[in-house]
Formats: C-alpha cells, sequence, structure tokens
C-alpha cells in the first residue's frame, strides 16, 4: 500500500473501460485537450498524455504512427524537430515538419467549428476508403466536423482521441485524423 499521494511507480493502466461513454472525466479531457492546443500549452498537453503509454499520433490516417511520452510532449509546441508523418493522399508527396506545424493545424481545424461528439463510434464523411479504428480495445471519441455546402462537404475533418485508464483516470493513448482523400 501506498502512502497518501504517492504515485505508483508502475501505472496500472486498462484500455477499455464499461462506464467509458458516461464517465464525465473524458469530457473534462478533451475539453483539456482543445484548451492545450488553442493555448499551446504543453504542460497541459503533457499532462494529458498516458503515463503508461504514452499518446501514438497519426497525421494520416494510414500514415507514420509517432509516440510521444508525457516528457516530450510538453515541448510539442515550441520543438522544431521534423518527422515524417507519411504519404500525402492524393499526391504520394511526403509529409515532413514538426508536431505544431503539421498535426496542430488539423486538430484545431475540428475544435474551432461546429463539431459532434461521438462515443465509441466513428462517424466521418464520404470516403474513397473503409474508415475504421485501428486500436481494438481502446475507447475513443471522434469529433466530427460534417464540411461545408460551398465545397460539397468534401472538406469534412474527424479527429479521433482514443483513450485509456491509468489508475482511475482517463489519459490520451491515440490521436489520429480522418479526411476526405481522392
Amino acid at each position: 500500500m501506498l502512502p497518501p499521494g504517492a504515485v505508483s511507480p508502475v501505472p496500472n493502466a486498462q484500455a477499455a473501460s464499461p462506464d467509458f461513454c458516461i464517465d464525465g472525466q473524458t469530457q473534462s479531457l478533451i475539453n483539456s485537450l482543445k484548451n492545450a492546443l488553442q493555448t499551446s500549452n504543453g504542460d497541459l498537453l503533457a499532462s494529458l498524455v498516458s503515463p503508461a503509454h504514452g499518446v501514438d499520433v497519426r497525421f494520416y490516417r494510414a500514415g507514420r504512427v509517432v509516440n510521444y511520452d508525457q516528457t516530450h510532449a510538453k515541448f510539442l509546441f515550441v520543438s522544431t524537430y521534423s518527422v515524417d508523418w507519411g504519404l500525402a493522399p492524393g499526391s504520394g508527396l511526403p509529409t515532413k515538419g514538426s508536431f505544431h506545424e503539421v498535426v496542430v493545424p488539423g486538430l484545431l481545424d475540428v475544435f474551432t467549428r461546429s463539431y459532434t461528439l461521438k462515443c465509441n463510434q466513428l462517424e466521418t464523411g464520404g470516403t474513397t476508403y473503409q474508415a475504421s479504428w485501428p486500436y481494438p480495445g481502446i475507447n475513443f471519441y471522434s469529433a466530427y466536423f460534417a464540411g461545408t455546402q460551398g465545397n460539397g462537404s468534401l472538406d469534412w475533418h474527424t479527429l479521433v482521441m482514443g483513450m485509456e485508464y491509468v489508475n482511475g483516470r482517463p489519459y490520451l493513448r491515440v490521436l489520429m485524423q480522418f479526411k476526405w482523400e481522392p
């Protein structure tokens, strides 16, 4: 038994939870993520990342997976470290750049618009591919922006936030995006 206030050196991670969709802590995590992105607050972002497994980030649904632990997440808004995020759908050109240059604008694209939030449901617009959640056993929320009429709704955008519980608290385990692809 640990003394009051002590943290277990080996986090007790639990991916799936039957009460996930009704847990108010998950809504708080999403609001904190939105706040961290809008204010470029690395300390806040780091506090949301799973201490057990870090957070897997994908810019493209089939792109490279980059894992950030809490220590590195703290610096994602200021780091200039360039990552190869994968090949852009359509052009096939490589997408390279830092987290805040490449990933953050896409995340904010959803969070600064009117979006629909769904629990353990992947909502997307029209796709040329089979949209699926590639992390079985990990609960998630999808934030779906339906697109604009002026663009034929082809500018829809879905942000998916996978979460796991560590010592009874939800943390970010996965951040990935889905968009229309040619």
